[in-house]
C-alpha cells in the first residue's frame, strides 16, 4: 500500500509517497499554501492520483509533550482533510524533521549554495520514512 506524508507548513505544504511495497519513502512535490480547504482538496486528490491508501500528517509537539501553534494547525489540517477523501488520515509525530532533512542534504554532498531553500518535500520523506519504519505491519 503507498502512503502520502505531509509536512504542513505555513506557507507550503510538503509531500512524499511510499512506493508501492509500503517500505521506501520518496520526495513527490511542494505545493503552496492558499487555504485549509483548497489545500485539502490538493492533497486528496494527489492521494487519489498516486493510489495512496493512507495519508500521514505531521505533528510537531511542544517539551510538554502537547501539540504546539504548528501541531494544532496540523491537527486542524487534518480535519479538514477528512471532509475531502474517505482515506484513512493519521497524525504522526514530526519532531526534527526539518533539521533530519538538513542533515540529510548536507550527507548526500550537496553545497551550501545549493542547500539554501525550502526542505518541505524533503522533511515530508524524512517523517514518512519514519512512519514507514515503525510500521512495518502497514506495508503490505
Amino acid at each position: 500500500m503507498r502512503i502520502l506524508a505531509v509536512d504542513h507548513g505555513e506557507k507550503r505544504i510538503g509531500l512524499a509517497i511510499s512506493d508501492p511495497t509500503g517500505t521506501i519513502a520518496n520526495p513527490l512535490t511542494v505545493i503552496q499554501h492558499v487555504s485549509r480547504a483548497i489545500d485539502a482538496a490538493q492533497v486528496a486528490t494527489l492521494a487519489a492520483e498516486n493510489d495512496a491508501g493512507l495519508i500521514v500528517i505531521g505533528q510537531s509537539f511542544n517539551e510538554d509533550g502537547q501539540p504546539n501553534l504548528e501541531g494544532r494547525r496540523a491537527a486542524r489540517f487534518a480535519e479538514a482533510l477528512h471532509t475531502q477523501t474517505d482515506l484513512p488520515v493519521e497524525l504522526w509525530d514530526e519532531s526534527f524533521s526539518t533539521q533530519k532533512a538538513r542533515a540529510a542534504r548536507i550527507q548526500m554532498g550537496v553545497s551550501r549554495k545549493k542547500r539554501a531553500g525550502h526542505l518541505d518535500e524533503i522533511a515530508a520523506t524524512v517523517i514518512l520514512q519514519s512512519y514507514l519504519d515503525a510500521h512495518p505491519q502497514k506495508n503490505s
